[in-house]
């Protein structure tokens, strides 16, 4: 996934380098699903299924691909995991920036490739449709994922208490020695973001936070963000400094992330409320709100 993870956690007498060698195993499974890096990835194979043809899909590949399609259509489409190739035209894919910022030629070109709408499912036998030239990206979920995966396998293991962090996405459950719940600092950018550092607590949830400060560039005049609205094909105007999100699941947390940075924050804001999703937004001006289900779970 070309990042780093790490677990805390409470396991008197446990064997760490076996516990390390359990979890490093289990993410090398994972990303041999879902990669889009790896050629011979299950996720590449069926990105390059000829058209029309149903593919089996692995449990966890497939379970992670309904979840992608039941938030992109809750969001109205603001979380696509079919916007690869917009992202890639932006020049925030693995060939880097293109000479020029794209015109609304190439984008709508572009465009007529992405819509999650294409993609479709069978339960009982775990197959996904291959409509034709469609590439399913699944880097804004899977991280998610992988820290779900790490906790039920900790978890089963007899590991009590943990907190498992993959590419910045955590779950943390149970206690400390001390009986203190696992804390974390709430990310924000210090440099527009100058209100009071805010700790959550993580006690059988999970957080994760997209924003448009990790990766952006300057063309000109114009100023454009990784976030790509694959409702219009462009770099998401205003988009959020960082949109924070708890949740049941890691992977929920980090695809809610995604589609509320899109939507920006005053319509993300109203749409989180409307919901009943515990989120924290810092707006481009370095405003902050948060929802009362966000707040309640902030350490006192």
């Amino acid at each position: 996934m070309g990042t780093t993870w790490s677990v805390k956690l409470v396991a008197p007498g446990a064997s760490l380098r076996a516990l390390h060698d359990a979890v490093q195993a289990r993410l090398d499974g994972i990303v041999a699903q879902m990669s889009t890096w790896l050629e011979d990835s299950d996720l590449s194979r069926f990105n390059a299924a000829q058209a029309g043809s149903w593919i089996a899909l692995p449990e966890e590949l497939f379970a992670v691909m309904r979840c992608a399609l039941e938030i992109a259509e809750a969001s109205g489409g603001a979380f696509d995991p079919t916007v690869g190739p917009l992202v890639d035209l932006w020049g925030f894919g693995p060939a880097g920036r293109s000479a020029a910022v794209p015109d609304d030629r190439r984008i709508e070109a572009v465009r007529r490739r992405i819509g999650w709408q294409r993609l479709a499912l069978r339960a009982d036998t775990r197959e996904a449709l291959q409509p034709g030239d469609v590439r399913v990206d699944l880097s804004a979920i899977a991280k998610g994922y992988a820290v779900d995966a790490v906790v039920r396998d900790l978890r089963a293991r007899g590991i009590g208490s943990a907190l498992v962090e993959v590419g910045g996405e955590l779950y943390g459950y149970g206690r400390k020695p001390d009986g203190a719940p696992w804390r974390v600092l709430v990310e924000t950018d210090p440099e527009r973001d100058d209100g009071e550092p805010q700790v959550l607590r993580l006690s059988g949830n999970a957080v994760a936070t997209s924003g448009d400060r990790w990766h952006r560039y300057r063309d000109g005049d114009g100023e454009y963000a990784h976030t790509i609205d694959p409702r219009t094909g462009k770099s998401a105007a205003r988009a959020p400094v960082a949109v924070t999100v708890v949740a049941d699941e890691a992977m929920r947390a980090d695809a809610w992330a995604t589609a509320l940075t899109v939507m920006g924050a005053e319509a993300g804001s109203a749409f989180a409320r409307e919901r009943g999703l515990a989120v924290r937004f810092v707006a481009a001006d370095a405003t902050a709100t948060a929802t009362g289900e966000f707040e309640r779970h902030l350490d006192a």
